[in-house]
Formats: C-alpha cells, sequence, structure tokens
C-alpha cells in the first residue's frame, strides 16, 4: 500500500554503494527550500515536550489553522498528516462509490481498496494537457457520493480553477467533494484559489498539508476544514493524542506569527518560478520528451523514443540523482516520468543528464 511514494533513495544508495545523503532526491515534492529555519529552533526549544503526552486534539494546531484562515475552529480537524484523512474519510462519511479524478495520487485509490469501496477513475488525458474534464467529472460525480480531487494535482501539475470547482459543488448538492489541496500554497495567488474558506458548502471537505510547503514530512501534520456536522462524523473515528508533541509545537509556532507566513509562500513561489523557468530553457528542446505545463515545481513528462521509465530513471540514477518513475500512477503508462525542482545547480545538471540520457 505504501509502495510508490516518490523513489526509494536506500535502495539506490546501496546499488551505488554510497552513503544515502549523497544521493540527490528529485522524485519527492517536497519545498526545494527547505524548512525555515525558525523550526528548528521550535524543535531545539520543545525538545522537553516528548516527555508528556500532547494537546489530546491538538486544539492550539486548530485555532491558530482556523484564525489565519478566518474560519471557525469547530469546522476544522488536526491530524497525522492528510494521508490520515484520506484513509478516514471514506469509512467516516459511510461512502459506497467514490470517484477519483486522476490521474493522481495513488492513496485515494488505496484508501477505497482498504474499507472495500467501490471506486472509479476519471482520467484527464494527455492529448488535453492533462486538464481536467470537468463536464465528465459532472457526469460520473452523478454516479457516485464521494469525489476526490487534487488540486494542483499531483503528478500532473494541473490546477483546476476556483469556479469550475465550485460548479460542481453546486450541482452535486448530495456528492462529498473532498479537495486535497497539499500543494497550492506552492501556486502563485493560492488564497483566491483554495477553498478552506467557504464554509457555505455542505458538500465539501478541503485538506490542508503543511508538510510540503515547510518540508517537515517526518512530522507528519495536516487539516482538514468542512462544516462542523461533518467534522463532528469524522473525529468520532479519529484517535486521542493523533498528533505528537513536536509537531504541535512547531505547527503553533507558525500561527503564532502569520506575519511569516504569506512572505515565506511568496518566497517560495518566487524561486520556484525562477528556476522552473531556467530549468524549462534547458530541456524544451531535447528530442524525445514531451513536457507538460504545471502550475507548482514538479514537472510531467513523456518518453516518446523507445525508452521507457524504468530505464530511464536507472541511467539517470546512475548519477545519484533520483527521478521519479511515474508508471504505477493509474492513468499513466512506463512512459511517464516525474521531476521535482530542487536547487538551481541540481537542476542543471538533471537537464543535462536528460540530453545524455536520450
Amino acid at each position: 500500500m505504501i509502495k510508490g511514494h516518490g523513489g526509494n533513495i536506500g535502495e539506490l544508495a546501496k546499488t551505488l554503494q554510497c552513503p544515502t545523503d549523497e544521493i540527490i532526491d528529485m522524485s519527492s515534492n517536497l519545498n526545494p527550500l527547505g524548512p525555515p529555519e525558525s523550526i528548528k529552533d521550535t524543535i531545539f526549544d520543545n525538545i522537553a515536550a516528548i516527555q508528556s503526552l500532547p494537546e489530546v486534539d491538538a486544539i492550539s494546531m486548530r485555532k491558530g489553522f482556523a484564525k489565519f484562515h478566518g474560519i471557525d475552529h469547530n469546522s476544522v480537524m488536526a491530524g497525522n498528516g492528510t494521508t490520515w484523512f484520506i484513509y478516514t474519510i471514506p469509512k467516516a462519511l459511510g461512502a459506497r462509490k467514490v470517484l477519483i479524478a486522476g490521474p493522481t495520487y495513488s492513496d485515494y485509490k488505496d484508501a477505497c481498496l482498504m474499507h472495500g469501496i467501490k471506486f472509479k477513475h476519471c482520467h484527464a488525458k494527455a492529448s488535453a494537457k492533462f486538464d481536467m474534464d470537468i463536464d465528465e467529472v459532472s457526469r460520473l460525480a452523478q454516479l457516485s457520493d464521494m469525489v476526490f480531487i487534487c488540486n494542483p494535482n499531483n503528478p500532473t501539475g494541473s490546477l483546476i480553477s476556483k469556479d469550475k470547482l465550485e460548479y460542481l459543488l453546486l450541482k452535486h448538492e448530495d456528492t462529498i467533494f473532498i479537495i486535497d489541496e497539499s500543494y497550492l500554497p506552492f501556486v502563485d495567488h493560492a488564497h483566491e484559489i483554495s477553498l478552506v474558506a467557504e464554509s457555505k458548502y455542505k458538500n465539501l471537505i478541503v485538506l490542508t498539508s503543511m508538510s510540503k510547503i515547510f518540508r517537515i514530512p517526518g512530522l507528519r501534520t495536516g487539516f482538514l476544514s468542512a462544516l462542523k456536522n461533518i467534522v463532528e462524523k469524522i473525529m468520532g473515528y479519529s484517535q486521542p493524542w493523533s498528533v505528537n508533541a513536536l509537531a504541535q509545537a512547531v505547527i503553533k509556532d507558525i500561527f503564532d506569527h502569520p506575519e511569516t507566513i504569506d512572505p515565506f509562500y511568496e518566497k517560495t513561489q518566487n524561486f520556484i518560478s525562477t528556476e522552473k523557468e531556467i530549468f524549462l530553457e534547458h530541456i524544451n528542446t531535447i528530442s524525445g520528451l514531451q513536457l507538460f505545463e504545471s502550475s507548482t515545481y514538479f514537472i510531467l513528462a513523456r518518453l516518446t523514443g523507445r525508452m521507457k521509465a524504468d530505464n530511464f530513471c536507472r541511467k539517470i540514477g546512475q548519477n545519484k540523482i533520483l527521478i521519479r518513475d511515474c508508471s504505477n500512477f493509474a492513468g499513466l503508462s512506463d512512459e511517464y516520468v516525474r521531476f521535482s525542482l530542487k536547487t538551481r545547480e541540481d537542476n542543471l545538471n538533471l537537464a543535462k543528464l536528460i540530453k545524455q540520457a536520450l
């Protein structure tokens, strides 16, 4: 179930007989700037917190998130990463027929498989540059009681506009829509696209990740926002103390200093915009590679020649760079790979290696 999340650094290091810290991981979708220094300071300052139980319901985290977004904290849950919510929501809300807008993150499917829930994919097509066909999603939503949409989507980087999502919410009021905004902070003007504060929709659940943008996946932190009655149902399946003490301390500190959040987002967005443009200039003209426009910092590519993804990733990996083989995404094939940008030096080195491999 947990196979296929990014690449396996340990396996590549073992193959190359080198330390894992020599591997440049361009397979996992995390902020290339790394976590702010203040997060490390908070962890050091709160290390003694591991000697006691954390807040049972992470109320300080929830209140901080709610205040920042201007919503009621009773409409917010804090969890052990957004993945916990993905696996819990279908069971908690009694889903019977789930629609998954893809090609996308495999955990939506795995959550359904875990609970024996029927599911169907609605895959965007490469011919449409992986832009989601909202009319097709709408047609299939009529036959579903729950829909998963990742926005912007992983691994395609495609972004659905807010008005199109609101169209679906209004047209299918008896269908629960789970909008996963894990990668939205990387998008320019994200606050104009986010549905977190749209409390008027009774059929909306929004997932927000702190792991990607702040590069703290090991702390396992995420939020769910929805109407209070939905939150209460999902809380019935929540275990006490599910967010650890250090994670709570870090997230509380972030929201205790709200004036630093948007500048950090903007710094990240500007960095990505600049580095992505430079990277694309170096690989746009490479024969045998089709690139798909991405709203965020990871880029999906199709190998158009004879080389397949596994061999291509192996060639790049020989140079201690790990990229993502996307052949195990439902709706893609062994022609697809994904690059997650890092520093300019790493990006340009990858561009050079791509040219050599093809």
